[in-house]
């Protein structure tokens, strides 16, 4: 958990929503300047900062669903933005009483103190592109709910099995008319013209996506492709959620922001599992899985040795988790260093 502990002269506290804002903010003794809800509009919240803006004043928000605009308004008027991690805040300030007014009031003490926890404030120009890259994600898992309906259908009626990959469009010509009922025929062909729909729309989001890489790291986008198992997906996905490498000093940030690594909860020398598997980034968590299980399926079948000598120690489901552990350090050193691939280095 990393802290903000820089001082200022005055501390903003933001309780965050989509139609209002509920604004908090201390001077360097602790002293309440402004404590008001406003609407969440750029004017309403400048005309609120306006007298401290030559003050030495930092601006704090939860890392909601909703701070883009507040981020790019302190960006443009050089006010300093910090955003906080929203898992680790409700750990730290949780409280009897909760409201609007409360929770701005305890951002704002938060930041003073150097108690506030910080979640990485992603750049601008990049952040419209990774969005519609975790959309793409979005369409892609109603595709294959989609494809699993066919198949659930087909189980359903105790028809014989449907042994054809349905990614491909003559695959799924092959199965049109193959239900006597006219309903559940129906239902079938809704789902084929949605897939249909689905595969034109994720073929222009891909392409348009890989266009967009060209301006934010076509270079690091190249290096990544350079690695048995990771495609054009992987590669773009493993990109836009990084954003920038700079932001991690060590490889154990890396690993831990990217759910790579398990920490243990320990109390009086006594431990107790593991904690904080769900902080972090998911979809780097799902890139990796996935580049491990591609790297193992990369010819020529040098990732299976290496996977039967993990194996001699742990299960194959650890030897897997492993390798995907290995190969976001790799990727953070390459990244890093600007180096490509090294194979050889990687397995020994």
């Amino acid at each position: 958990m990393r802290f903000y502990t820089n001082n200022h002269h005055y501390y903003c506290g933001i309780d965050l929503h989509a139609g209002v804002l509920y604004v908090c903010i201390l001077d360097a003794s602790g002293n309440v300047a402004v404590h008001q809800n406003i609407p969440a509009t750029s004017i309403d919240l400048i005309d609120v900062l306006a007298p401290f803006l030559r003050q030495d004043l930092v601006v704090r928000v939860e890392c909601m669903h909703c701070w883009y605009w507040v981020s790019d308004l302190c960006r443009d008027f050089k006010i300093p933005f910090v955003l906080g991690h929203a898992l680790y805040m409700r750990a730290i300030h949780g409280g009897k009483a909760k409201n609007d007014k409360i929770d701005s009031l305890k951002i704002a003490r938060l930041i003073k103190g150097g108690m506030f926890p910080l979640a990485y404030d992603y750049p601008a120009d990049m952040r419209a592109t990774r969005d519609l890259l975790r959309r793409r994600e979005h369409l892609m898992r109603k595709r294959a709910e989609l494809l699993a309906h066919i198949k659930n259908t087909n189980s359903q009626y105790n028809l014989s099995a449907i042994n054809l990959n349905l990614r491909y469009v003559q695959n799924r010509a092959k199965i049109k008319d193959r239900f006597d009922d006219p309903s559940v025929q129906r239902s079938m062909d809704m789902d084929l013209h949605l897939i249909d729909f689905y595969d034109h729309e994720l073929s222009v989001i891909e392409c348009f996506i890989e266009k967009q890489a060209k301006q934010h790291g076509y270079q690091d986008y190249v290096s990544l492709r350079l690695i048995p198992g990771i495609g054009q997906i992987l590669a773009l996905t493993i990109l836009y959620e990084i954003g920038d490498i700079r932001r991690f000093e060590r490889v154990q940030q890396f690993a831990s922001y990217a759910r790579l690594v398990k920490c243990k909860a320990e109390s009086a020398g006594k431990r107790y599992g593991t904690s904080g598997a769900k902080i972090g980034n998911a979809h780097l968590k799902w890139a990796f899985s996935e580049a491990a299980v591609g790297y193992l399926c990369s010819p020529p079948p040098k990732g299976q040795a290496y996977l039967a000598k993990l194996q001699r120690r742990m299960s194959k489901a650890k030897a897997q988790s492993a390798l995907a552990h290995k190969l976001g350090r790799a990727v953070f050193f390459m990244l890093k260093r600007r180096q490509v691939f090294d194979e050889t280095q990687f397995l020994s």
